[in-house]
């Protein structure tokens, strides 16, 4: 992991498409603006946590169910 420090207004790039501004710093929160391509999805870490979770629970299968088709 790279730890940068940054003040407002500085920037950081990611490859040669990305960046990420310092736009606002307040008591304890940081807000970035960032630069990105259409086609790069970019999602919070705790959003993307709770729909890969979501998305296991909904694979599982009770074998049960199926075996009842089968009849």
């Amino acid at each position: 992991m790279l730890v940068i420090t940054r003040k407002k207004g500085e920037s950081l790039l990611i490859g040669e498409n990305i960046e990420i501004t310092i736009s606002k710093i307040d008591d304890g929160s940081v807000k970035i603006a960032i630069e990105a391509p259409r086609e790069i999805t970019i999602l919070r870490k705790e959003l993307y946590t709770e729909v890969e979770s979501e998305n296991i629970e909904a694979i599982k299968i009770d074998m049960n169910i199926l075996k009842k088709f089968k009849k």
